[in-house]
């Protein structure tokens, strides 16, 4: 015969471990199932790119590794908004992940956006190793420090090149005088084309395209890579080899969702948004390799420059502090070898 204080027991027992079942629902006891936690991960380029790819990579590798912990919905396309707006939204909470140009977050913190001087790389190897470095380290955690947001990661965004209708070719730094071309809505890009005399206008990315065939503007700057899958080959004759700008992309969690992570969380999402990282920039490197002749064959007039002759052109007109960056960040820049 079972006696009462053997019952009792039992039933204590019992109570107990439903209480730790149901904690566990809550806080999330590894291998017992947790809430799942919804995120949104937003950029503007186009389905096909290497950019969205990855970052759907990204999405399932973190939802595996954290035991479907997060599960996160990338919308492409400026499907939540331009890149501006995406930028804002990692404040106002609208969107936790975010790919955008050191140009846009350099509206933030003005010093991270130096990598948009003209010709600080040499290539985009040197780029690459510019990501690696102590430099970048301080530059991202200075944005981190006066915006709340973190940076996980730098993608090789590719080598941006002038593009220009039939009437106005590029091939040398006086043809770019009056030339009215399309430039990102933010300041860092402006140093090419102002030292340059031509007339920058900034227009949203989702607008280029009908701004091109509608001559609204004579000209735009993109990576090859870009210039395909947004098709601007089909409205714009020349493609210029200039490279002004070796562009790049970061990976960046809003402030409200770092502070959520743990410590091992952090370490997950560090670490695949940096495979990431690496998987597009290889990509688009392979891409800019075959794009040259695929334009031709196409049709475009492709142009290749003397960038020296651009280099010393834009140099005798202004220099990074002109721009608000520090001379010692570009000279470290331009030092990594």
């Amino acid at each position: 015969m079972i006696s009462n204080s053997s019952k009792n027991s039992k039933r204590t027992a019992l109570k107990a471990l439903a209480a730790c079942a149901l904690a566990a629902g809550v806080v999330g006891i590894p291998g017992i199932a947790s809430a799942q936690t919804k995120l949104k991960w937003a950029h503007v380029y186009e389905t096909s790119e290497p950019f969205h790819k990855y970052s759907v990579w990204a999405a399932e590798e973190i939802k595996k590794r954290t035991n479907g912990k997060y599960d996160i919905q990338v919308f492409p396309a400026s499907t939540l908004g331009k890149e501006a707006d995406i930028n804002q939204g990692l404040t106002l909470g609208t969107v936790d992940i975010i790919l955008s140009g050191a140009s846009f977050a350099g509206r933030t913190y003005t010093p991270l956006a130096i990598s948009y001087f003209p010709f600080i790389f040499r290539d985009a190897e040197h780029q690459l190793k510019y990501a690696k470095s102590d430099v970048f380290n301080e530059l991202a955690k200075g944005y981190d420090d006066k915006s709340g947001n973190h940076i996980t990661a730098l993608s090789y965004y590719g080598a941006r090149h002038v593009t220009s209708s039939a009437a106005r070719p590029v091939s040398k730094p006086e043809d770019m005088k009056g030339l009215k071309i399309r430039v990102p809505d933010a300041p860092a890009y402006l140093a090419f084309p102002k030292a340059l005399g031509a007339n920058p206008t900034p227009i949203a990315f989702a607008e280029v395209y009908l701004a091109l065939q509608n001559n609204t503007v004579d000209a735009q700057e993109n990576p090859l890579p870009t210039i395909e899958a947004k098709k601007f080959f089909e409205v714009q004759k020349n493609i210029s080899l200039t490279g002004h700008i070796v562009d790049s992309l970061l990976t960046i969690c809003s402030g409200q969702l770092w502070a959520k992570l743990s410590a091992d969380e952090k370490k997950i999402f560090t670490d695949v948004m940096q495979e990431a990282a690496e998987k597009t920039g290889r990509e688009i490197i392979a891409s800019e390799a075959r794009l040259v002749e695929e334009f031709k064959k196409k049709g475009n007039n492709v142009i290749t420059v003397d960038k020296n002759a651009f280099r010393e052109a834009v140099l005798k007109a202004t220099k990074p502090t002109d721009q608000g960056y520090r001379q010692q960040d570009y000279d470290r820049i331009l030092a990594i070898k």
